[in-house]
């Protein structure tokens, strides 16, 4: 696998994103680019100011989509300061304008030889990604007097790329553009290029054109808006509220908007290899979200819905009911998972959407768009039933259905992620046990629902299955011999002996019985699963265990927060404070943000968390982890429907001061303070109940 350098840059708007160097230049040989709709549309972008690479002074971030770099001419010969300067301003939107600003400082007139390289290779995100770029269709040039244009074929798969510059070009090589200007002393040289991507010989309009105001663009208003709606967090912990401010910002550049739909927002599963939405992402990450953005998951849970499986098909494991596991539009998309641009092979995205529309119905949100998904959830539960108990067992479990599918289908994925203690791999079909607690929430909250309704047959057989469903669950899952839950079951239905992480997002769905938590607290914080920079995602003592591994022994941000949030639930509070306030410490080694995951290392072996490789970032469950957590100390759940929010505050002494203004509920906002245990202030709508004992649902 390629690895992104440590001082690259990252743009992202949408399904577009694009990386470089922090000095602006895209460079062939890095897996750098503009990406969109999952092909890499530019695979050079590189700046030469009199005949050199100009000095790097400053990247800065403007927004999620923009960045300026600026950069200083090599000085002459003889001499220590160069009097140019040159400026790079980046815009990122279905494509891409970049502002070259040429400046110069000195008394006289300078020469200036600018040189501006371009490459398109339509590589596939994934080729790119994993490092094996290697086309198989026909690239062609054409050169007109202010652009060049690549075009690329492979059978029906047909991309092109327009780059124009404002101002005429002179070729100084197949794909360079050159200039030889004079910069009046004092005075500025100006230069506009805009990538516009072509797929299947339609151009797609770029949101940034030469010539516009930047200001007045679509993703700069939608920011804006998002901006003005957040809540506010006031704490003394400063870690905790850069955190807080990171990765509002980076849920807010990974939602994506269907133009079919345009009041809906889904959000992606993370920069800068999974700008796509992800069944199981989207809804795990649109769940931690609902303390900011409660329509995140509603337009999350509409797309879904509407891509929900309708046929069999067991090239794409499309089957009826069933919830996407990914979309994809690149040449990829043709020739993997499937060979379509969906893909379903997810086991645990199918009951996690009903889990969400149970959230949002206790969240109050727009109660007819709510209600209004309940066939679709039926459908989910129907798909459950039939095609998720694959044998009968009663409990859901994966088998993929041709050898073009993922071969784990939980949030595990990898291909080597689910073993016995021995290394020995699970084989097929596989009930995992966090699997079976969403299956239990999904459940219980399809009961709420019928409840609510007055059918009261129905709630009645939904909660003895959901009781049931636990009682075999802490018999069939429990071993007696290591005092823990196996991760799962294999074809043989025997229990899989791992260590793992995936027991943390049992408790936070309930399926486990009270007196066997504590034992699941004291496993999931020993010293072979806590490396005190967090929950591991395979303890140290297994034969496949690997720090440095994908999901073999990493540290997953979201995975510690979902652990949290279920030991807080069954009120081990000291047991959750110590995985928070682990996770938040990483925070400042990562630019204020939590990447999607880290090495395993502990804090023994270095004073500072080591990054993964490929690790996304910004990425989406990762961003919406701190909003987790933020509710988890708060113990924060609200029952609008029944006009009451339950609040019974669990703050650690290391939060100090906690305050947050603007949560939106009940069509009015929220205040909350807190010290310790104890609720200071609650300010809401009229007519809302608040309860301060914590609810256990």
């Amino acid at each position: 696998m390629t690895t992104l350098d440590s001082g690259s840059v990252t743009l992202v708007e949408g399904s577009a994103f694009c990386i470089s160097l922090a000095s602006g230049d895209m460079m062939a040989s890095h897996p750098h680019g503009l990406f969109f709709r999952d092909t890499r549309f530019l695979t050079e972008l590189s700046l030469k100011v009199n005949g050199e690479r100009p000095e790097p002074l400053a990247s800065h971030l403007i927004d999620p989509f923009s960045a300026a770099f600026v950069l200083q001419a090599n000085p002459e010969p003889g001499r220590a300061d160069s009097s140019l300067v040159v400026t790079r301003q980046r815009y990122i939107g279905r494509g891409m304008r970049e502002d070259i600003t040429v400046r110069n400082y000195g008394a006289e007139a300078a020469f200036c030889h600018l040189e501006l390289t371009v490459e398109c290779d339509f590589a596939d995100l994934f080729e790119v990604k994993e490092g094996r770029v290697k086309k198989a269709g026909e690239i062609d040039v054409v050169h007109g007097a202010s652009r060049i244009t690549y075009t690329y074929t492979r059978g029906t798969f047909r991309r092109a790329a327009h780059i124009d510059f404002s101002q005429p070009i002179t070729l100084a090589g197949p794909s360079t553009a050159s200039y030889e200007i004079i910069v009046p002393a004092g005075g500025e040289w100006a230069l506009c290029v805009q990538v516009t991507p072509v797929i299947d010989d339609v151009e797609v309009e770029p949101r940034h054109k030469c010539g516009q105001s930047v200001e007045r663009a679509a993703p700069s208003t939608r920011l804006e808006a998002w901006r003005r709606n957040l809540p506010t967090l006031t704490t003394d912990h400063d870690e905790l509220a850069n955190l807080f401010n990171r990765s509002t910002e980076d849920l807010a550049a990974l939602r994506l908007f269907d133009p079919e739909f345009p009041d809906r927002t889904v959000v992606a599963a993370g920069a800068p290899w999974f700008m796509t939405i992800f069944g199981r992402d989207s809804l795990i990450t649109s769940w931690m979200a609902m303390l900011v953005d409660p329509d995140l998951a509603l337009g999350t849970l509409q797309t879904l819905a509407r891509f929900q499986g309708e046929k069999v098909n067991p090239i794409t494991e499309e089957e009826p009911g069933r919830i996407l596991h990914e979309m994809r539009f690149g040449e990829s998309a043709r020739l993997s998972l499937g060979g379509g641009s969906v893909y379903y092979g997810s086991i645990d995205a199918t009951p996690l959407f009903v889990m969400v529309l149970g959230e949002l119905q206790r969240w109050g949100c727009r109660a007819e768009e709510v209600d209004a998904l309940l066939p679709a959830a039926d459908r989910a539960l129907a798909w459950l039933d039939e095609f998720g108990d694959r044998d009968g067992d009663g409990y859901v479990e994966y088998q993929r259905t041709s050898d073009r599918g993922l071969m784990n289908q939980g949030w595990k994925d990898s291909w080597d992620s689910t073993s016995f203690v021995d290394g020995r791999l699970a084989e097929p079909p596989i009930a995992l046990c966090e699997v079976q607690g969403y299956w239990y929430a999904a459940l219980q909250a399809r009961s709420h629902f019928a409840t609510e309704h007055g059918d009261h047959e129905m709630a009645s057989r939904l909660r003895e299955r959901a009781a049931d469903l636990k009682t075999r669950f802490n018999r069939d899952f429990w071993l007696d011999g290591l005092g823990r839950f196996a991760m799962g079951l294999d074809r043989n239905k025997q229990p899989i002996d791992t260590l793992a992480s995936n027991v943390g997002h049992c408790l936070w769905t309930g399926i486990i019985d009270d007196e066997k938590a504590p034992l699941v607290a004291k496993q999931l914080l020993s010293p072979d699963m806590f490396s005190d920079w967090g929950v591991r995602t395979l303890a140290a003592g297994m034969a496949r265990f690997n720090p440095v591994s994908y999901h073999n022994g990493s540290v997953w941000p979201h995975d510690n927060a979902i652990c949290a949030a279920g030991l807080m639930r069954y009120g081990l509070i000291d047991e959750a404070h110590r995985v928070m306030s682990a996770i938040v410490s990483t925070a400042s080694y990562f630019g204020n943000r939590l990447p999607e995951l880290f090495a395993g290392f502990s804090r023994s072996d270095y004073a500072f968390p080591v990054a993964y490789p490929t690790s996304c970032s910004p990425q989406a469950w990762a961003a919406a982890s701190p909003l987790l957590l933020l509710r988890t100390l708060l113990r924060f759940e609200p029952d609008v429907r029944n006009q009451r929010v339950h609040v019974a505050p669990a703050l650690p002494d290391w939060i100090g001061s906690f305050r947050i203004d603007g949560i939106s509920l009940m069509g009015g906002h929220l205040a909350i303070e807190a010290s310790g245990d104890q609720l200071v202030n609650f300010t809401g709508p009229p007519g809302l109940e608040v309860v301060t004992e914590p609810r256990r649902r």
